[in-house]
């Protein structure tokens, strides 16, 4: 599964990458953001799953288990530039500004930024193509959410 899926990302093989994959590449990013600080808790797992239940109109065993498969994703990834690939190859420019504020939720979940998420969050932006300008205003609403 996750072999077939960096082959997808990477053009490899037979296989396209599709909606499911840009899908699982953003979950798997939100768990990399709420990781990136050497802390991953109950809070930063709900908000996962309040974004990704809303964002793809899941049920909670459906949200379940696609967090569980991002996060099995995401340890055995070698870096977070095959998933901001998926993402920006198949998200428009607003749908990722709106990427990164969920990816700001996240990362405030819990209440306490850290320099790890931050710098990881920026990277992440600048990966999707997202302006400083756009990544600071939908941190605000992000926080103000």
């Amino acid at each position: 599964m996750i072999k077939g899926f960096f082959e997808r990302l990477l053009g490899a093989g037979d296989s396209t990458a599709s909606d499911a994959d840009a899908r699982l590449a953003l979950t798997a990013l939100l768990v990399r953001v709420a990781r990136a600080d050497f802390s991953y808790d109950a809070v930063e797992q709900a908000q996962i799953d309040k974004v990704i239940s809303r964002r793809y109109a899941l049920s909670s065993a459906e949200t379940e288990a696609l967090r569980h498969e991002a996060e099995a994703l995401e340890a055995d990834a070698p870096d977070t530039v095959r998933f901001t690939r998926a993402i920006k190859d198949a998200v428009p420019y607003d749908e990722r500004i709106a990427v990164v504020q969920s990816l700001w939720s996240v990362v405030l979940a819990d209440a306490t930024r850290d320099e790890h998420e931050d710098a990881l969050l920026r990277m992440v932006a600048n990966l999707l193509g997202v302006s400083d300008r756009d990544s600071n205003l939908a941190r605000q609403r992000a926080s103000g959410a």
